[in-house]
């Protein structure tokens, strides 16, 4: 590599003493540059990541496999094999709600500081120059990490995209630098994730002491994003988004929403049918009695964003509707769903015969062979982890969306539990529900992380993601996200809002099918306006309308899994002690919010919910277009 690559970059005064050090640097060429230093230079069919740590010697963190179709990656330890919910420190003094390096572990950063770069003086380097949102709309960032961590570079470089060694511009400046340090996970975190921030006046750094890329590669970099948005007045919302085209070339364009595990990768997902052609729509926990559903024709979809989009001012228009396109130049996808051959034929298709190798984790992989996603690596005997995934690229991904689009439907997803009269929980909503814009709010701030959440360390019992189901990759602080997540909702509002569970309606297991069969209803019907008689208030107000009938295709669903209380299972009194619990829930959460800096606006719609206020209520505060 000659030097002017290096000399074309504006590099912060820390990382300039990094690279003046002497030590080798290494600017990525292309892609097959990038696979070729996951697998260790490509000298070795399974290379070990390992690391010299004082005190305890050499620790091998991950092994990387070379198949047929991709690098496998694989944690020795179970722990980091997904991402801990609580990792994120802020170092600086800026405004933050979230925990401080100094409170946590009583001193200052910047010795660590110090002495992570002192390491990352005596390491082979790769230095990757990327845009952090996108090449169009977004901001110069670099990863600095230790060259046996290829892996990591590679998996970045397919997420957010690269700049080659031979494209850098002159005067590349970055706002953004992940030093990767992953030894210092041991001797100053007891083998903990932790991803410190700190946000300078000219660049926000981003120490990632780990190796697992979703809180760093993945969410760190969305961080930055929020952090930018938060000083510009924009959201990059969590969230995936699909066109709609139906056999009648009818098009709609959803934006799905939600917690990690809250359905948005499945929202770009074909229905899933049985062998035969059947869809099971849900099985009866109590009875086991499965209900099919028969489609003879299902949508086509046109992906446009898997878990990041950006609703950057550059690209909104006068249209009322929220505009919004891919933060992201590949996805993150979770694939656990996918246990035996022939459940997801596109994705089994997409990661089995590949236009180029890819990058798994968390999968048997067996060097030499072909890398397959149902079969996932074992936290235990018997015990497969919850989550295997694979770093899709969007240029692999067949009718991909490279365009900005209008959103017509805004949907918020939740996992929720099995509800019935004896052991009622907050299960209680149908397949899909109609949401004044001020409930949509209310939902964005409390953002269940749900029931049995595969993706992150912390599952048990209800608790909230944060507002707008990505705080906890945020560093500053929640009410400046609800402020600016209200503003964002006034001001388009011909974009309309639905409520969506996934995995139970009342005492049905349904999976994701609530999120698909409102897909192929709400195309077919061309727009989520409603006729007064069509809907009916939901019995819990947090749920807005209800449907009083759901026809797709010829196929009227039974009612019961519309207004959740007409199930048998679950009754009038199974019901409202579910709404008693998710009430609760949403008080607790809300009261969070309430302080001087919140809108006026705001303090109403919450004071509202806080005095149990009724549907009518909460559309006197934002009135819904029906």
């Amino acid at each position: 590599m000659s030097k002017s690559a290096l000399e074309k970059m504006v590099l912060p005064g820390d990382l300039k003493k990094i690279v003046d050090a002497g030590a080798k640097i290494i600017i990525p060429e292309d892609r097959k540059h990038l696979l070729t230093l996951a697998m260790g230079n490509g000298e070795n069919e399974l290379f070990e990541v390992a690391y010299e740590v004082p005190g305890q010697g050499k620790i091998t963190e991950v092994t990387v496999a070379k198949c047929k179709n991709g690098a496998v990656v694989n944690y020795m330890d179970m722990y980091m094999r997904r991402r801990d919910p609580d990792c994120m420190v802020v170092a600086d003094s800026g405004e933050t709600d979230k925990p401080r390096y100094r409170d946590i572990y009583g001193e200052d950063f910047n010795p660590l500081r110090n002495l992570t770069f002192d390491w990352l003086k005596h390491q082979n380097l790769i230095i990757m120059p990327f845009m952090a949102g996108g090449a169009e709309l977004g901001y110069p960032a670099l990863l600095v990490a230790p060259v046996n961590a290829g892996f990591f570079a590679a998996g970045l470089a397919d997420l957010q995209g690269f700049i080659p060694q031979n494209e850098i511009p002159e005067g590349f400046k970055p706002k953004a630098v992940i030093y990767l340090a992953p030894p210092y996970r041991h001797t100053h975190f007891d083998g903990k994730q932790v991803v410190v921030h700190n946000r300078l006046e000219d660049v926000h750094e981003l120490f990632s002491y780990n190796l697992y890329p979703g809180p760093s590669a993945k969410k760190g970099i969305y961080g930055v994003l929020l952090h930018i948005g938060e000083l510009e007045g924009w959201v990059t919302v969590h969230a995936s988004t699909v066109k709609v085209i139906t056999p009648y070339e009818n098009i709609i364009t959803i934006m799905h929403e939600g917690a990690s595990g809250g359905g948005k990768s499945e929202m770009l997902e074909q229905i899933h049918k049985e062998l035969d052609g059947r869809i099971i729509l849900a099985v009866n926990t109590v009875t086991k009695e499965k209900t099919y559903l028969e489609l003879k024709e299902t949508c086509e979809l046109e992906p446009v964003t898997d878990d990041m989009a950006l609703c950057h001012p550059a690209i909104q228009n006068e249209s009322k509707k929220l505009v919004v396109k891919d933060a992201e130049q590949g996805w993150f996808l979770r694939i656990n769903h996918i246990n035996k051959y022939g459940t997801d034929p596109h994705y089994e298709k997409l990661c089995i015969h590949p236009k180029e190798p890819l990058i798994f984790l968390n999968l048997q992989g067996v060097p030499g062979s072909t890398c397959l996603i149902w079969e996932h690596t074992m936290d235990e005997p018997g015990k497969p982890c919850p989550n295997p995934r694979v770093i899709m690229p969007r240029k692999f991904v067949p009718n991909i969306v490279d365009d900005s689009v209008e959103i017509d439907v805004r949907s918020f997803g939740v996992r929720t539990p099995p509800c019935t009269k004896e052991k009622p929980s907050y299960g209680i909503i149908g397949v899909f529900h109609i949401l004044p814009p001020s409930l949509a709010w209310l939902w964005r701030l409390v953002a269940p992380r749900g029931h049995d959440n595969p993706s992150i360390t912390d599952t048990e019992g209800m608790s909230s993601e944060g507002v707008g189901s990505y705080w906890p990759f945020a560093t500053g602080k929640m009410v400046d996200q609800a402020n600016l997540l209200l503003d964002q909702i006034i001001s388009t509002s011909a974009t309309r809002y639905i409520l969506i569970p996934n995995q139970h309606i009342g005492a049905y297991k349904v999976g994701f099918m609530p999120q698909w069969v409102s897909r192929e209803y709400l195309a077919r019907r061309g727009t989520a306006k409603f006729r007064e008689e069509q809907l009916v208030a939901s019995r819990c107000p947090l749920l807005g309308y209800s449907l009083e009938t759901l026809k797709v295709d010829g196929t009227f669903l039974s009612k019961g899994f519309l207004q959740p209380n007409l199930q048998p299972e679950v009754g009038n009194d199974g019901y409202d002690a579910g709404a008693k619990i998710l009430t609760s829930f949403f008080k607790r959460e809300l009261a969070k919010f309430v302080s001087p800096e919140l809108s006026p606006l705001g303090k109403k719609i919450i004071e509202c919910c806080i005095c149990n206020g009724k549907l009518e209520d909460y559309l006197d505060l934002i009135p819904m277009r029906m």
